[in-house]
């Protein structure tokens, strides 16, 4: 039986936070490369060159910083990460050397990698069943939609400003940064009324690898995080270079994109909660969502249509499709994540299934323009397999997942520090059981690395 949503005190702040947080964001990511050139004044060779290897680097942030969520809390490591963005960006107008630059981006890489396993864990301190999940889509609604004001700002900026608009950019994003670390401040944890066991002493991440049922869910997200890559990665290549399109097209998709899920995100994650259908179930439709869209691009690439028009149509369609994808499977996806992670070790389980996002980041590019350069179409066949793939690995999972992760039950929650939760279903690997409803994450004690 579905209950009703349990409301998150001030939850009205992280949604907002991630608006702003976006904003920032939008400032510099869609020309990275340009932006932190005229930033610092380096060449384009060096820039590229450091903000790889940083990016790399920045990676090893997250285990870290799983361990400081689960000793801290998500919201004071929150704070944390955004007070180091503030100071990295304020700081990039002087970076002049590279040696500089390298400094300042590899800390502003760390906290940037770090950020959504935080972000995670922290709505799984405030929010309860399905108030999660509205969590969730409205926050990811909103970052959306300020992606693409920052992304618009910036380009108002530099055309009135000129190269030094850049400079202003950056400190506008420090600032950014610095209100969305205020918004936050009405959020409170929550605690159940149950008590659970305590951890296992030293457990650390043996336990994020004891937790088999876990694991599949972090691996079937790596390869529906492809499908997310393909956006930014692939669509483009294949547009230009498969399908001779004008450019103009690239960005017609990734506008299409962000206006829809910035505008549609929050209603369809409303009506798919509406249809109580499990989570599993949700990601697995989302998934083949994706499927579908790459399945019209082969389409679409064996039928090559000269006409721009008509190819600019097609592309639409396929977008809209590969959104719809996007905004159902998201919510669901990362919720489950949350909700079938240990409360007492959540902030490790976030930063490993964070990893997956990373790794597929880092994989797509060099796999895409492989596959790419064998023929056009053989990059989406590959995807529709790996996605077909990850459905089936969410669904053949579900059983063994904690009921509460794959279908909110009925909870009562109360403000407070974060603390215990009556461990729900199993949680898969025998260790993981012993932790399932471990005591909360910002007063629990340390848990060993």
């Amino acid at each position: 039986m579905r209950h009703k949503d349990q409301r998150v005190p001030g939850e009205w702040a992280l949604p907002v936070a991630a608006a702003v947080n976006g904003v920032g964001t939008g400032l510099y990511i869609p020309f990275t490369l340009v932006f932190f050139h005229h930033v610092t004044g380096l060449s384009f060779a060096a820039v590229g060159a450091v903000l790889t290897i940083t990016g790399l680097a920045g990676l090893g942030a997250l285990p870290l910083a799983g361990a400081a969520i689960d000793r801290y809390g998500a919201k004071r490591m929150l704070y944390a990460l955004y007070a180091v963005r503030v100071v990295g960006f304020a700081l990039y107008p002087f970076a002049d050397s590279p040696a500089a630059f390298a400094a300042v981006a590899l800390v502003t890489a760390a906290a940037d990698r770090a950020f959504p396993a935080v972000n995670q864990s922290l709505i799984g301190e405030i929010a309860r069943g399905e108030a999660r999940d509205r969590l969730q889509a409205a926050t990811r609604a909103l970052q959306n939609g300020g992606n693409g004001a920052g992304a618009l700002l910036a380009t108002v900026v530099v055309a009135l400003a000129g190269p030094v608009g850049y400079t202003y950019a950056a400190w506008g994003n420090a600032l950014t940064f610095a209100l969305a670390a205020l918004l936050v401040r009405p959020l409170k944890p929550v605690r159940s009324t149950g008590e659970g066991p305590a951890p296992r002493s030293g457990a650390g991440y043996r336990l994020v690898l004891a937790d088999r049922p876990f694991l599949v869910v972090t691996g079937a997200n790596f390869l529906n995080a492809l499908n997310y890559s393909a956006l930014s990665v692939l669509f483009p290549l294949f547009i230009v270079q498969w399908l001779n399109g004008p450019d103009v097209l690239t960005g017609s998709a990734f506008t299409v994109n962000t206006v829809l899920c910035a505008a549609a995100g929050v209603y369809v994650g409303s009506r798919v909660r509406r249809t109580g259908a499990r989570r599993t179930r949700a990601a697995a439709l989302g998934g083949a969502l994706f499927a579908a869209a790459f399945a019209a691009n082969i389409v679409l690439g064996t039928v090559r249509p000269a006409d721009d028009t008509v190819l600019g149509a097609a592309l639409a369609v396929v977008v809209v499709v590969y959104t719809l994808g996007e905004l159902i499977h998201s919510p669901a996806a990362e919720v489950l994540a949350v909700s079938a992670a240990p409360e007492a070790v959540r902030g490790r389980y976030m930063a490993a299934y964070q990893m997956s996002w990373s790794l597929a980041k880092a994989v797509a590019p060099s796999l895409f323009t492989a596959l790419l350069a064998l023929d056009g179409r053989a990059p989406w066949a590959v995807l529709i397999v790996t996605s077909a793939v990850a459905a089936a690995l969410l669904v053949r999972a579900e059983r063994r997942l904690p009921a509460e992760a794959v279908r909110p039950a009925p909870v009562t929650v109360a403000a407070g520090p974060a603390a215990a939760k009556p461990a729900a279903g199993a949680a898969g690997a025998a260790g993981a059981a012993g932790a399932a409803g471990a005591a909360g994450a910002a007063g629990a004690a340390p848990v060993t690395v």
